[in-house]
């Protein structure tokens, strides 16, 4: 339907909106699709002839591999083994342990963010080598989380 890219605070996002029928939408943000809520009253949408499934605001879909950046606390640059949050949360379990072997799209650990709990994912298979957040630990949106090997 229509693609935008934003960068907010040095993050680049690339978004897709999939579908809007009335006040719900469905777009798809750095390949993860979340079915939302608009909440602007002013808002007018197009006729869309498919509905969307109800009723979540910002709930992912489906999973997707995390969004990667280098192995370091914090932002850096991407590489497909370095697992970096997509969204600022604490960490409420890891799955894993340094050392484990991981498939690609296996659990790494579970992230709290806005009361909902969101599955980080793998995005290759490998040996953990690192991990950078324990239970319990606050991140923010980029922060390298794991790092596969």
């Amino acid at each position: 339907m229509n693609t935008f890219n934003f960068k907010i605070n040095g993050t680049q996002y690339d978004t897709e909106v999939l579908e809007i029928n009335g006040k719900d939408a469905q777009i798809k943000v750095n390949g993860v699709v979340y079915n939302v809520e608009i909440d602007d009253t002013k808002f007018k949408s197009p006729v869309v002839s498919k509905p969307v499934a109800r009723p979540v605001a910002a709930q992912p879909v489906a999973s997707a591999a995390p969004v990667a950046s280098a192995p370091q606390q914090s932002r850096g640059v991407a590489g497909p083994g370095n697992v970096q949050s997509p969204l600022p949360g604490t960490v409420l379990d890891l799955k894993v342990k340094e050392g484990d072997a991981v498939q690609a799209g296996q659990c790494l650990m579970i992230l709290e963010a806005m009361k909902m709990e969101n599955n980080i994912e793998a995005p290759c298979a490998g040996t953990v080598t690192k991990i950078n957040k324990q239970k319990g630990d606050s991140v923010m949106e980029g922060d390298t989380l794991i790092v596969i090997g």
